[in-house]
């Protein structure tokens, strides 16, 4: 009987058969019975994807949650697919040290991460996953496995697709000069391999992380804070939350004062704390402890989840925007979000990684008008973010719900220079199909 799954953003899909191997064996014998009989896979992995990438459409679908290894050395650790976020971090920080990419879902799968080439708000400082990968134990629709590591040369000719001007990107594949192996399965969202485990680079963990909330007045007191602020020394967080956005965290967070106009999240290792007692407003949070660090992060991943409660009580999916643009470009693009997303009087919030030029849309429609009001407007984004020279997918991957915006990023030419990428190790087109590829 087929299974309806359902990823973070709601968005849902059937698979004919679903399968949880325990071991590498079964899932090989898996792969290969599925390459005889030309059935299509999907990894499913903790389905706290955006995008539909982890959301089968028919065939089988495999999840890989049992893939539980991990060992933590000095320096790196072995993570296997299916491990959690918040697993791996919990056992990093009890041998002093820490994994720096930090998604906003800490129950995210390592496999999943690897797929999209996640980031998060730490990312400032330490960019996405594939800087912190050092190997990996992949599995490739015909049953074969590889194990590769930094520096490991793809063993077949590759193209050169030039990459946007920004500081993140996951739309489609790296195809670039230097690349290697690693470069090309991350983020490749699961269509070229299944990543089976992962060996990742750990970092000592500061001994001391001071965390601020500041409010400011407005849009433009905020920006002008990113500008000086960015060349901070141990500045690693540098996070935006709009008027909008304010406004809802005070269901939650009724303390937030009602005068602010946009406000920063930042977190500083080793903080100078007289620095920002110079710089803040009188009325912004520090704290240097993990109880209140912890709170700020509440306060942060608060948003996302109040913003998809609210679209799901309305019946709607959330619209919502990955794109970010060269740091140039960063006050032009958040006033272009703002001006015609008020033009048009929806209701929506901005949130994100401001330091990278590199924030978040979610608008929140209420009607059937407003949401075809809304996808019009998000594909209007994405051609001026590419405009400016950015990018219309930073960190979440397109999967199938964005698969589309591939052709406003590339050339016709490019994306079927990507397409024999896949070929190559996918002919028969059986591993996440849908992913990338409208």
């Amino acid at each position: 009987m087929p299974q309806e799954i359902e990823d973070a953003s709601g968005y849902k899909g059937q698979a004919e058969q679903t399968f949880t191997p325990t071991t590498e064996g079964e899932l090989i014998e898996i792969l290969r019975t599925a390459t005889r009989e030309a059935i299509p896979i999907t990894i499913s992995g903790a389905k706290t994807g955006l995008t539909g990438g982890g959301v089968p459409q028919g065939g089988w679908a495999v999840s890989l949650e049992k893939f539980q290894r991990l060992e933590i050395s000095a320096g790196h650790a072995i993570a296997g697919a299916g491990v959690s976020l918040e697993t791996l971090q919990a056992a990093a920080s009890r041998t002093g040290q820490f994994y720096a990419p930090d998604p906003t879902e800490i129950t995210a799968s390592i496999g999943g991460t690897i797929a999209t080439n996640a980031s998060g708000s730490r990312s400032f400082r330490y960019g996405s996953t594939r800087r912190h990968i050092l190997g990996l134990r992949v599995a490739l629709m015909d049953g074969r496995v590889l194990d590769v590591h930094r520096g490991d040369q793809v063993d077949f000719p590759l193209p050169q697709i030039p990459l946007p001007g920004t500081t993140k990107n996951t739309a489609g594949y790296l195809l670039s000069p230097g690349m290697d192996w690693i470069d090309l399965f991350t983020g490749s969202e699961g269509t070229l391999g299944i990543v089976l485990e992962a060996e990742l680079q750990l970092l000592p963990k500061p001994s001391d992380v001071l965390a601020g909330v500041i409010f400011l007045a407005n849009d433009d007191a905020a920006l002008g804070a990113v500008e000086a602020w960015r060349s901070i020394a141990g500045l690693r967080m540098l996070e935006y939350f709009d008027r909008n956005s304010l406004a809802f965290l005070r269901q939650h967070f009724p303390e937030t004062p009602e005068n602010a106009g946009a406000a920063l999240l930042i977190e500083q290792e080793n903080g100078d704390i007289d620095f920002w007692a110079d710089h803040a407003p009188e009325d912004s949070w520090f704290a240097d402890n993990d109880k209140d660090r912890e709170r700020f992060r509440r306060f942060r991943h608060a948003l996302p989840e109040l913003t998809n409660d609210t679209v799901r009580r309305r019946g709607f999916l959330k619209l919502n925007s990955d794109y970010a643009v060269p740091l140039a470009r960063n006050r032009e693009m958040l006033a272009y979000y703002h001006a015609q997303l008020q033009e048009r009087s929806l209701d929506y919030v901005i949130f994100g990684h401001i330091g990278d030029a590199h924030v978040h849309v979610n608008i929140l429609p209420s009607s059937e008008a407003e949401f075809e009001t809304g996808q019009q407007l998000m594909l209007d984004f994405a051609r001026h973010a590419v405009a400016l020279g950015g990018t219309v997918s930073a960190e979440h991957g397109l999967g199938k719900r964005k698969a589309y915006l591939l052709e406003i990023q590339y050339t016709p030419d490019q994306i079927e220079s990507m397409k024999e990428v896949k070929r190559r190790l996918d002919p028969n087109w059986l591993l996440n199909r849908g992913n990338l590829f409208a």
